[in-house]
C-alpha cells in the first residue's frame, strides 16, 4: 500500500512529574500536629537511620539543673522575714502570684467592655513568658463511666444483673444518655427485655440525677421526680417540649391546664435542671487542640509570630551509623535497603524543616493582614482570600490551603483555626474598603443581643442600620447570617422576650 512508512519525530513538551517524595511532601504539609506525630513515629520504627533529636531536651534539663544548683548555693529563704524573701527572689508580685490582676485581663470575650488592645500582656495568656503545660499542671478527672462503675460496686445485685448493669454503663455516652436499643441489647446478652429494663431502673437512681436516661424527656422527668415535682402539669410540660422549643405558650397553657403565671414558674424550674448530666465528668481520652503557631504582642505594639516547638517532631539522621552499616553491607539487597533508608531519612528531615518554615511564613502573612483584629476585635476583621496570601508569600493557592487546613494559631484573643481568618467580602455602601463577612455577622449578633422587648429588630431594620454604617447588604444575606448563628426570627424573639405572659 502506497503512503505507509516508518519515521521518527522529536517533540518537546512540559509536564509535572509527581515523584513519591513530592507526593509525601504534599501529604506532610496538610497533616495536623497529631497526625504528623503519628507519621514520624511510624518512620522512626521503620527507618533505622532516623533517631529523635534529644539535644533540645538535654539543654533544657541541664538548664534546670543549673538553676537548681544556683538556688541551693544561694541564700536560704525564710518565711519569717517577708522582706528578705522578697529581696532574694528575682521576681515581682505579678509574676509570683497567678491570681494577680494581670491574669484576669482576658476574662471577658473579645469585643466586650474590656479594652483588648493590650490583652497580650495578660499573665494568663501564657505567651509572654514560659509556656504553660496544661497536662502537667492538671489532675486527671474521673470519667462518667468510672463514677457509675464505682456506684455499681456498692449495689447489691446478682451476678447476671451485675453483668447487665456493667454492659449498660459501658453503652452510655459522655452526656450520660443510653442511646442503645434495649431490645437489641437484651438479645445480645441473652436475657429478656424486662430484665434489662429492671436493671436500667436501678441504674437511673445513680448520681448524677438523670443519668442513664434514654431521652431528654426521661432525663428531665428523673430529675423532677427526685425533687418531688413531677406533678401532672409538669409531666405534661415535659411531654410537650417541642411546643416549648417553638415558644408556643398558648398551646402549652392548654396542654398543662395552667395559667400564664404558673407556666412561667414551671418553665423557670425546668431551666434549672441539667439536660446533660454526664458533662460534669472528664471525657474518655479527650485531647485538647494544641496550637501550631503562637502570636504575642511586642513592647512596641507589633506582633511576634512563633512556631509552637512542642508540636514539632525533632528527628535527625545518624550519619555515623549510616556510614558504619554501609561499610558492612555485602549483598546488593542490603546496599539498596541502606540507600533507600538514607534517602528517606534525609528527605524527612528536610521536609519537616520546610513544612515548619512554610507554616510560619503563611501564618506571619495572615497576622500582618489581620493585625487590626488582634488589636481591636472581631469587628475589625478584614476580608481575606487564599489568593491574596498566596501572592504575598509567592506560593500557590493550593499550598496555602493545605497549610491552613487543621492548623491552629493561639492569639491573645483565643485559639483559632487559620482558615477562620479567610472570609468573603461585603461591599461598602460609599465605595470604600469592603467589610469582612465575619465582621458583619459580629455586628448583626451585637445588634440582636442589645434588643429589648419593645425594640426587636426585623431583618429589614438590621439592613437599614448596617446601610447607615456603610455596609451594603441584602435582607436575604442578613437572614442567612442570622440563621447560621442559630438566631430565631424577629417574631420568635419578640415572643421569647414577652415570655409566657
Amino acid at each position: 500500500m502506497a503512503g505507509l512508512g516508518h519515521k521518527l519525530e522529536a517533540r518537546q513538551g512540559q509536564g509535572l512529574v509527581m515523584t513519591p517524595q513530592l507526593q509525601q511532601a504534599i501529604k506532610l504539609l496538610q497533616l495536623n500536629n497529631m497526625e504528623l506525630a503519628e507519621f514520624v513515629e511510624a518512620e522512626l520504627e521503620r527507618n533505622p537511620l532516623l533517631e529523635r533529636d534529644e539535644r533540645a531536651e538535654q539543654a533544657e534539663s541541664e538548664e534546670r539543673s543549673e538553676v537548681k544548683a544556683d538556688a541551693s548555693d544561694g541564700e536560704e529563704l525564710s518565711f519569717d522575714a517577708p522582706g528578705r524573701a522578697d529581696d532574694a527572689i528575682d521576681a515581682d508580685a505579678e509574676t509570683m502570684y497567678s491570681d494577680s490582676k494581670s491574669d484576669m485581663a482576658g476574662a471577658e470575650p473579645a469585643g466586650g467592655a474590656v479594652d483588648w488592645s493590650r490583652a497580650g500582656k495578660g499573665g494568663g495568656a501564657g505567651f509572654d513568658g514560659e509556656a504553660y503545660d496544661a497536662a502537667a499542671n492538671s489532675a486527671r478527672e474521673k470519667t462518667l463511666r468510672e463514677h457509675l462503675h464505682d456506684q455499681l460496686a456498692d449495689l447489691a445485685l446478682c451476678a447476671s444483673d451485675r453483668m447487665i448493669a456493667a454492659h449498660l454503663i459501658d453503652l452510655a455516652d459522655e452526656d450520660g444518655y443510653l442511646r442503645a436499643d434495649l431490645t437489641e441489647t437484651a438479645e445480645r446478652l441473652g436475657v429478656t427485655r424486662s430484665e434489662t429494663e429492671a436493671v436500667l431502673e436501678r441504674l437511673q437512681q445513680f448520681e448524677p440525677c438523670g443519668v442513664m436516661a434514654r431521652s431528654l424527656q426521661e432525663c428531665l422527668a428523673l430529675q423532677l421526680k427526685e425533687r418531688d415535682r413531677l406533678d401532672p402539669a409538669m409531666a405534661a410540660l415535659v411531654d410537650n417540649l417541642p411546643l416549648l422549643a417553638k415558644h408556643d405558650y398558648a398551646a402549652l397553657k392548654a396542654a398543662c391546664d395552667v395559667d400564664g403565671e404558673d407556666l412561667e414558674d414551671m418553665i423557670a424550674e425546668l431551666k434549672r435542671l441539667t439536660p446533660k448530666p454526664g458533662l460534669g465528668f472528664g471525657a474518655d481520652g479527650a485531647r485538647s487542640v494544641e496550637p501550631d503557631v503562637t502570636v504575642r504582642e511586642r513592647p512596641d505594639g507589633s506582633w511576634a509570630v512563633e512556631l509552637n516547638t512542642d508540636t514539632l517532631p525533632r528527628v535527625l539522621m545518624n550519619n555515623r551509623y549510616a556510614a558504619q552499616i554501609s561499610r558492612g553491607a555485602r549483598s546488593d539487597e542490603e546496599k539498596q535497603f541502606i540507600s533507600e533508608c538514607t534517602q528517606n531519612a534525609s528527605w524527612l528531615v528536610k521536609s519537616l524543616d520546610q513544612r515548619a518554615r512554610t507554616i510560619l511564613k503563611v501564618a506571619s502573612e495572615i497576622v500582618r493582614q489581620q493585625d487590626a483584629f488582634l488589636a481591636k476585635g472581631v469587628a475589625w476583621l478584614r476580608p481575606l482570600n487564599l489568593k491574596t496570601v498566596a501572592d504575598a508569600v509567592s506560593m500557590h493557592e493550593s499550598t496555602v490551603s493545605r497549610v491552613t487546613s487543621n492548623k491552629y494559631i493561639a492569639t491573645p484573643r483565643g485559639l483559632f483555626e487559620l482558615k477562620y481568618f479567610f472570609t468573603s467580602s461585603i461591599a461598602s455602601a460609599d465605595g470604600g474598603e469592603a467589610y469582612s463577612a465575619e465582621a458583619v455577622r459580629y455586628r448583626i449578633k451585637a445588634m440582636i443581643d442589645a434588643e429589648t422587648a419593645d425594640g426587636v429588630l426585623s431583618d429589614d431594620a438590621i439592613v437599614e442600620r448596617l446601610l447607615a454604617d456603610g455596609v451594603d447588604i441584602a435582607r436575604r444575606t442578613v437572614a442567612k447570617y442570622r440563621e447560621a448563628m442559630n438566631i430565631p426570627s424577629s417574631v420568635k424573639r419578640r415572643r421569647i422576650m414577652k415570655g409566657a405572659g
